[in-house]
């Protein structure tokens, strides 16, 4: 998929802006805080209905203004035209339309343009909660397999009507709990499923490619963890009932997966360098690229790369510009305060690309 035109207006700190954009690599230089994130946001927004940063859509409209627009046009594997727009006035639903024709579920919309977008917010898959790495599992598999989507969107519910129950001051139905019960164990196993073939998969290539950046200084694996490896989903639910009444919520189940990140045999938490710690997030990051270009109708995704250049060493940085700049890789947008480490991309490759400056929301060629 290659993004040829993208339109933004009042979006973050960008109040108009319309940039004709490379087929191959676009690089952003500025300042901290000037756009260039936010211009890599709205093209996220374009392709999961949201930000990737702010869970509340009206927060990413300008200060003092009432709406946004985004309006990208794509050319797909095919040659085929698309066109993408959103909209959003306060108070209001936004708006996104696939080719001029409104979506009925934005659902449907994921996976069109599939994406990976690196940033210095992804050490939060190292450092932060399980939750996070869900997260992860959660983007990539629905941008390929919309009955993940159906099966989590089932799932949560279910999750949330049992801990409603949970938190009964009387005691609560047990017909409806045990159906409640039921719909989770159902959804929960194909989640599970899932997740774990998705795993299996991007371990082999996520290793390898750490191998490449590191130049094979070390070793790194995934170790996915679920209740469901204890026996039926249903039992396993069922088993705590009485704790999770007096806790009043739902102490087993796939909400409470895991995806244990290792170097060597030690937690990459408590073990890994900064700079290890990036270079495991971009090695993951990157498998799912791959992931995604053999899975995802074989469209080659986007690829978003905003200052990851920062902590990582010389050798490190220059396998990376490599890696990249392989034919395999589709379009690439790449930010950084650094002109030098663009340079040095740019030195490396042979790609048609666009140098784009920042200051204040506005872009210059």
């Amino acid at each position: 998929m290659i993004l040829r035109k993208l339109s933004i207006v009042n979006y973050r700190n960008i109040r108009a802006a319309t940039l004709d954009l490379s087929p191959k690599m676009n690089c952003l230089i500025g300042s901290n805080g000037e756009g260039k994130t936010n211009f890599l946001d709205a093209i996220y927004y374009l392709s999961f209905c949201r930000s990737a940063f702010n869970p509340i859509d009206s927060q990413v409209i300008t200060h003092d203004c009432d709406f946004f627009v985004l309006e990208g046009s794509y050319l797909n594997d095919n040659g085929d035209e698309e066109h993408i727009y959103c909209g959003m006035k306060k108070g209001l639903r936004k708006h996104f339309r696939r080719n001029k024709k409104e979506y009925k579920r934005l659902s449907e919309h994921i996976g069109l343009i599939p994406i990976i977008f690196i940033s210095p917010s992804d050490t939060s898959l190292i450092e932060g909660g399980s939750e996070e790495r869900r997260r992860l599992m959660d983007t990539v598999i629905s941008q390929y397999d919309h009955s993940y989507i159906d099966a989590l969107t089932r799932y949560n519910k279910a999750l949330q009507q049992r801990n409603a129950l949970l938190r009964m001051e009387q005691e609560p139905d047990m017909a409806l709990m045990e159906i409640w019960e039921q719909e989770m164990a159902t959804q929960g196993e194909i989640l599970f499923r899932k997740r774990e073939e998705f795993v299996r998969e991007l371990v082999p290539v996520f290793q390898e490619i750490y191998q490449d950046i590191s130049a094979q200084k070390e070793t790194v694996s995934l170790r996915y963890v679920s209740h469901c490896q204890r026996g039926p989903l249903l039992d396993v639910i069922r088993r705590d009932r009485l704790k999770d009444r007096a806790v009043g919520y739902s102490l087993h189940g796939v909400h409470r997966d895991d995806l244990e990140m290792l170097i060597g045999d030690y937690q990459m938490k408590r073990e890994g360098s900064q700079g290890q710690n990036k270079t495991f997030v971009l090695a993951l990051k990157l498998a799912q690229f791959d992931f995604l270009r053999r899975t995802a109708s074989n469209t080659t995704p986007l690829l978003l790369l905003d200052d990851i250049f920062d902590k990582l060493d010389a050798g490190r940085v220059e396998q990376i510009v490599k890696l990249v700049s392989r034919p395999e890789f589709g379009q690439i947008f790449i930010t950084d305060t650094n002109r030098d480490h663009l340079d040095k991309i740019l030195s490396h490759s042979a790609l048609d690309y666009k140098l784009f400056t920042v200051h204040n929301g506005e872009f210059k060629e």
